[in-house]
This record gives structure tokens, sequence and C-alpha cells, in this order.
């Protein structure tokens, strides 16, 4: 069964097993071969494989700076997300 998944950084997602503190839901913050993930219910940050991920994946909650997420103090918008910037010139 190979379905079709569509996630980007910044997105709240649906794990299939709960977190400690109760909660399935959670945002992306680094996507790659490893991806970093928060906790919506109490802002634990985990790094996982994504093989794991995909494996645990259920479904995207809210995608990426939608007005639902600003309700949540946990959230982090999408432009505030460290991205690594590469330096093209080989000086």
């Amino acid at each position: 069964m190979n379905k079709e998944i569509s996630y980007s950084l910044a997105d709240t997602v649906l794990i299939k097993k709960p977190h400690a503190c109760k909660t399935n839901d959670w945002e992306i913050l680094r996507l790659g071969a490893d991806i970093r993930l928060k906790c919506m219910g109490c802002g634990h940050i985990v790094m996982m494989p994504r093989s794991k991920f995909t494996h645990n994946f259920k479904k995207v909650l809210t995608k990426a700076n939608d007005p639902v997420n600003t309700k949540n103090e946990l959230y982090v918008p999408k432009n505030e997300i460290a991205q690594p910037h590469f330096n093209q010139d080989n000086n």
C-alpha cells in the first residue's frame, strides 16, 4: 500500500501514538533525511528518521501559516523557522 504523502515545513500533523503529554499533534520544524518535530502539547522537540515518521504519520491537520495555528502558543510560523542558507560561491 503506497500512499501519496504531502506534508511540508511548519505543517501540523497527526501521529499514530500520543506523546507522554497525551497529545498526537506535532509541528514539522525540519525536513530532510531526519525530521524534527515539536509537540504542540508541551513543546518537546524530537528528531526521527524519515522512514519512522512516514510509518507513524496519519494525516496533515493544518497547513503552514493557517490562521487556526495562531491560537496555539507553541506554534512557530514558517518564516521564523531557521533554515540553512548555503553559500553557492566558491570563494
